[in-house]
């Protein structure tokens, strides 16, 4: 188990600095790239996110998504009162907010982040619990070590083979365990990313599933995500041995006037942003 230190914590995070603009295209992206990618680019721009987003998230809250849906009232992991002693899994956890909640309610967590620097702020915060970095296709505890796992858009929108972190995600988990995750809703893939009408008008397809990469004048990926329709989703969840019982598609909560990026009100209004995933390990 590779855990974060208060010495380890001090260190600057790696990766090599962005002189000019990336390119954004769409072309191939395969498992070392997306994972090196994604790696550095949120290493760089953790300290950002955190100051734009912060705010929203809070400290100690469960979030699943830009519409706002807390964990306090999904209960997508169960009911709060029965979380107590559960060994928890949080992966992608960035500042750990999510998994900070969980603590709160009694809840043993462990929060694991590919980004040494995301996992930065979460020791700046606080928190008693491990935190780890490691990728999430190759997690680093033993069969059956946890009750339940859960991921708000962490890991999954960003590897080339989300069967791969499925699986690890069941072998981890023990029997009658449950792994709940949030992605970008697929269809917002066929709208151009913007929170304006001009998000409002379809321009790709949808079934088009050529990875969105970012990358350098040399032509090195500087940020991958990768696409799945929502039947790919289904099937993946399948084909890694996990049983899905439910799919929410959280409606946009008319006390939520704030913009995320391509998520605003005037959007969430009229199409989906969010889908998440209720699976059960049999």
């Amino acid at each position: 188990m590779s855990q974060t230190t208060p010495d380890s914590a001090a260190a600057e995070p790696e990766g090599p600095e962005e002189t000019e603009e990336p390119e954004a295209t769409r072309r191939a992206a395969g498992v070392a790239e997306s994972a090196r990618a994604n790696r550095g680019w949120w290493d760089r721009n953790a300290d950002e996110y955190q100051v734009e987003h912060g705010s929203f998230l809070g400290d100690d809250r469960f979030v699943w998504c830009p519409e706002g849906l807390d964990e306090v009232e999904a209960e997508l992991l169960g009911p709060a009162e029965e979380l107590a002693g559960k060994e928890v899994l949080e992966i992608g956890a960035g500042a750990a907010q999510c998994s900070r909640w969980l603590a709160a309610q009694g809840a043993r967590p462990v929060a694991l982040d590919l980004s040494h620097r995301q996992l930065q702020h979460a020791l700046r915060i606080g928190g008693t619990f491990p935190l780890v970095c490691a990728d999430a296709a190759a997690l680093p505890f033993a069969d059956a070590s946890f009750d339940l796992a859960c991921s708000a858009y962490g890991a999954l929108p960003f590897v080339a083979d989300p069967v791969l972190v499925l699986r690890e995600v069941r072998r981890v988990l023990r029997p009658g365990g449950r792994f709940v995750f949030s992605v970008t809703h697929p269809i917002r893939w066929a709208f151009p990313d913007e929170p304006g009408p001009e998000g409002l008008s379809v321009s790709a397809s949808y079934f088009d599933r050529t990875p969105y990469v970012e990358q350098d004048e040399a032509g090195r990926a500087v940020y991958v995500e990768h696409h799945r329709t929502l039947g790919d989703r289904v099937r993946d969840v399948v084909a890694a041995g996990l049983r899905l019982v439910d799919l929410v598609e959280p409606e946009w909560p008319a006390w939520n006037t704030s913009e995320w990026g391509g998520w605003s009100p005037l959007r969430g209004r009229l199409i989906p942003g969010t889908a998440i995933f209720v699976c059960v390990r049999d």
